[in-house]
């Protein structure tokens, strides 16, 4: 079995109070922050720059994965390594040589993934697992932009496509993970998993993250 962590989105945490947030995340368990980056262009809202990943940086030890929802994502690659971005998502649906950008941020030294909205085909990816340009992939559970929505079941059936094809590649999702959806997104072959609204809702946060990781634990890949 992959580890199983847990990645709280700091697009739900209280934006006045940003580097509280994610030291509250850390301190609850929480194994990687889940940075939203958001262009206006490629999804309608705009939210966080590199300077907010160089916050949480300086505020957490865990690391940074950051999710780049922006139609140009090469052009924005090398701010958000330097700032110290860990892991980087782009988007197959943007406006890039897909090969060359995930090569330009493994040469960066970091983790390349690649994500998927929900109505965009599994086989759209299939190139960048045969040739493993990635150590990571995100399945959007929502319509990427805004927290806060409701999961989208249907999701399920590219995410257990994904792990049958590629048994060493981390799975994450995001968008509506809670105590309830993450046992169907774990026994689809889910791995790494966001949330935000879910867990900065909480009085206290550790009991959640625990609660999430053990029910991923328990049910990971029995759909599959």
């Amino acid at each position: 079995m992959p580890d199983i962590q847990i990645m709280p989105s700091i697009l739900a945490a209280d934006f006045g109070r940003l580097a509280e947030g994610c030291a509250r995340a850390e301190a609850a368990g929480a194994d990687q922050i889940h940075v939203d980056v958001m262009d206006g262009v490629f999804v309608p809202n705009i939210s966080f720059g590199p300077d907010v990943v160089k916050m949480s940086v300086a505020a957490v030890q865990i690391p940074q994965n950051v999710h780049l929802m922006v139609t140009q994502p090469q052009n924005h690659i090398k701010a958000f390594a330097e700032a110290g971005s860990d892991t980087i998502q782009i988007h197959i649906e943007s406006k890039c040589d897909v090969r060359e950008t995930l090569a330009a941020i493994r040469a960066l030294g970091k983790r390349p993934a690649i994500t998927l909205n929900p109505e965009t085909p599994v086989e759209s990816i299939f190139e960048c697992l045969e040739n493993r340009w990635v150590d990571e992939v995100l399945v959007m559970s929502v319509h990427p932009g805004f927290g806060g929505q409701k999961y989208l079941s249907y999701v399920e059936g590219k995410v257990a496509v994904i792990r049958r094809m590629a048994d060493w590649v981390d799975i994450a999702i995001d968008g509506g993970i809670d105590n309830t959806t993450v046992e169907r997104a774990a026994a689809c072959g889910v791995n790494l998993f966001v949330a935000g609204s879910y867990l900065f809702k909480q009085d206290d946060m550790k009991p959640a993250v625990s609660d999430l990781r053990k029910t991923a634990q328990d049910n990971y890949c029995k759909a599959v």
